[in-house]
């Protein structure tokens, strides 16, 4: 199946075996770090990052909202712990 059929067919995030507890909060965290490593690789290759949309769906769907705006600010300010 291509990412298209499954972004296409996305409803929520699938069940992850790294992640097997009921708490998300790992999953959630290293989906938005998934995105943005993927975009970050892809534009690096002047590649379409169109694949990297699996990431920000999943992480948009486990993420609470509060937790991207603060990451993305800290993304922004060039503080966020995170390695991109």
């Amino acid at each position: 199946m291509s990412y298209e059929e499954k972004l296409k067919n996305y409803r929520t995030a699938p069940f992850d075996a790294r992640f097997p507890n009921t708490n998300q909060t790992r999953n959630c965290y290293q989906n938005y770090l998934d995105y943005h490593r993927c975009n970050k690789a892809l534009s690096a290759k002047n590649q379409d990052p169109a694949p990297c949309q699996w990431y920000h769906r999943v992480y948009k769907s486990l993420c609470p909202i509060s937790w991207v705006q603060k990451w993305d600010g800290q993304l922004e300010a060039g503080t966020f712990p995170g390695k991109i």
